[in-house]
């Protein structure tokens, strides 16, 4: 299962195999740094080396199905992400896929519908922050979780002088963890010319993170 999907993700899993064999895509929201790369995808199965793979359940936030649709008719055609086996998930409300369990956590970006995301098999927990400004849903999602992964994009926890958030510093990140009760921070979604206190990881490109 992946995680949202950006630009450069195609080509990343396609170093591993010819076509990415997955069961599902959960999509956080749509902002393009989180979606793009269905569109490269959505082509590639259909037309290319994709053509004879089973295609991956594809789950979107509410009205998803009717958003993706429209982005579709801009970018291409009408109905050319029905290349994938498109889903809609709900608000607060955990759902099943590839043998996990899913729950997706309403959180502020903008004015943009988000979710963060809590994923587990029964025994262990990942939380994936997707992309939020401060708000308690963050520790909720993490709550003893094992693993968060969490964005810290800012290099300081202000924005807009509109005072509009979308996005966390890395104090604030941590703030969220240790307010969640997570056993492990990794931090994602933050430019490389921003550091990190000593003993806060980040990740780096083809991690592995064993639960």
């Amino acid at each position: 299962m992946l995680l949202d999907c950006g630009p450069g993700v195609l080509p990343r899993l396609r170093e591993a195999e010819a076509w990415p064999r997955l069961d599902a895509i959960v999509i956080t929201h749509f902002h393009l740094d989180h979606w793009g790369d269905l569109v490269p995808w959505t082509f590639g199965s259909m037309f290319g080396p994709g053509h004879d793979v089973p295609a991956p359940e594809l789950w979107l936030p509410p009205n998803g199905k009717d958003e993706l649709g429209r982005f579709g008719e801009k970018l291409g055609f009408a109905g050319m992400f029905d290349a994938f086996e498109l889903r809609e998930y709900v608000e607060g409300q955990a759902f099943e896929t590839d043998g996990l369990t899913i729950t997706p956590i309403r959180v502020p970006h903008y004015q943009l519908q988000t979710y963060a995301l809590r994923v587990s098999d029964g025994k262990s927990t990942l939380a994936y922050s997707g992309d939020s400004a401060p708000s308690p849903q963050l520790a909720e999602v993490a709550r003893d979780a094992d693993l968060f992964l969490c964005e810290a994009t800012l290099k300081e926890g202000r924005e807009g002088a509109d005072g509009l958030r979308g996005h966390l510093s890395a104090d604030e990140a941590v703030e969220a963890f240790e307010q969640s009760g997570a056993r492990r921070l990794v931090i994602i979604h933050r430019p490389e010319e921003l550091p990190l206190a000593d003993g806060i990881e980040r990740a780096r490109d083809g991690d592995v993170y064993e639960l």
